[in-house]
């Protein structure tokens, strides 16, 4: 095989991985050293867990949250380190096996306490409403797909517009 062609294969490959980086840096997303996307959603694993001022058991804790399950989102990795930021836009560093993969929102954390939304039935404006839910309630997303996503808290279920929730980003498809 000559020269020409194997240098030509070499710049071939590194202008699909750079084209490949440059595409997920526009869209805001990269690749972390755990192999995920970052900026992504997850969730609290426990009721108790450290936020701290840097990567590392040395860094002072900032806070602690008390509620499992609280959806945060995850701005950075540093090995087993993730930088995270709440839906207050707080940001701090809480160990990997803290947080859990488990998809869960807030509802309108952004507006005016005693608010109440409409879960619907299916996911139009025109579907009946099978429950009304307050705004800051925090729920499991079941999936998301066309700026919709369906949501349960304790007994009742139902979709709400994706751009109703702190958890999820516009146009995401949970599964």
């Amino acid at each position: 095989m000559s020269k020409r062609i194997v240098i030509a294969g070499w710049m071939l490959v590194m202008g699909l991985v750079a084209g490949t980086c440059l595409s997920a840096q526009a869209q805001g997303t990269s690749i972390g050293p755990s192999g995920l996307k970052v900026p992504r959603f997850v969730s609290l694993k426990s009721d108790r867990v450290n936020v701290r001022g840097g990567p590392s058991t040395d860094h002072k804790v900032k806070w602690i949250f008390r509620r499992a399950g609280l959806p945060v989102e995850i701005v950075h990795e540093f090995e087993n380190w993730r930088q995270i930021r709440d839906s207050e836009g707080e940001e701090g560093w809480v160990y990997h096996s803290l947080l859990s993969g488990r998809r869960t929102a807030l509802i309108s954390p952004w507006q005016t306490a005693g608010t109440l939304v409409s879960l619907r039935k299916d996911p139009t404006e025109e579907a009946g409403v099978t429950a009304k839910a307050q705004i800051g309630v925090q729920v499991d997303i079941k999936e998301c797909e066309n700026g919709w996503c369906e949501v349960s808290v304790r007994n009742y279920s139902g979709w709400l517009k994706s751009n109703l929730l702190w958890g999820v980003y516009p146009n995401e498809e949970v599964n």
